[in-house]
């Protein structure tokens, strides 16, 4: 893990870097070859769309789903769900959880393999559907939902701002990858942009 936090850095510059060259390569090609499909980023149009934009590119449902999953694996890893069971009290956390498990998937079920379900597409089907549109929200909500209840039955939780906490304790732990998520959907919509 410290090889891979040593390397992380030098490929967040790397995407900085082929970032901007992009944009100088873009505004000398466009300036070159006044013909071509090639935009340039450092026109008045490329500037507005790159600033204007930016928010709007960078809002897309992954983003949303890497916020959620952060937040479900801080409760799960405050939760102490996954460790082995010592006590008790763990024990009967455990159970109850596993329990409330099955009534969270009965329910997601329901809602989507009775006849008319509510999550299915209008046609009937799974993919695509408003199911598979929710499916990491439904994930991430129900492994926040039962590691929170463990915690709190097991006494790792045991208050609802110890959940609160491991909620934000996950986010803090994904923020490298939020910020990857940035330079990369960054270049990325760069990169389609200019080539038309």
């Amino acid at each position: 893990m410290n090889r891979l936090h040593k390397i992380l850095p030098y490929a967040a510059l790397l995407l900085f870097v082929l970032q901007l060259l992009l944009m100088l390569g873009s505004w000398i090609f466009s300036a070159t070859m006044p013909g071509s499909e090639v935009r340039s980023l450092l026109t008045g149009e490329g500037l507005r769309w790159f600033l204007g934009g930016f928010s709007r590119l960078l809002s897309t449902p992954l983003l949303v789903w890497l916020l959620l999953l952060a937040m479900s694996y801080g409760v799960l890893r405050g939760s102490r769900l996954l460790h082995r069971v010592t006590t008790y009290r763990e024990n009967w956390a455990r159970w109850m959880t596993l329990l409330l498990g099955v009534v969270y998937v009965g329910f997601i079920l329901l809602l989507t393999v009775t006849p008319h379900a509510v999550l299915l597409s209008a046609t009937g089907c799974l993919w695509p559907s408003p199911f598979s549109d929710a499916l990491v929200p439904l994930v991430a909500f129900g492994m926040m939902a039962l590691s929170a209840f463990y915690g709190i039955a097991s006494g790792h939780l045991p208050t609802f701002r110890d959940v609160f906490n491991a909620l934000s304790d996950g986010i803090r732990s994904a923020a490298t990858f939020v910020a990857f998520y940035v330079l990369i959907i960054q270049f990325y919509e760069s990169l389609r942009y200019v080539l038309g």
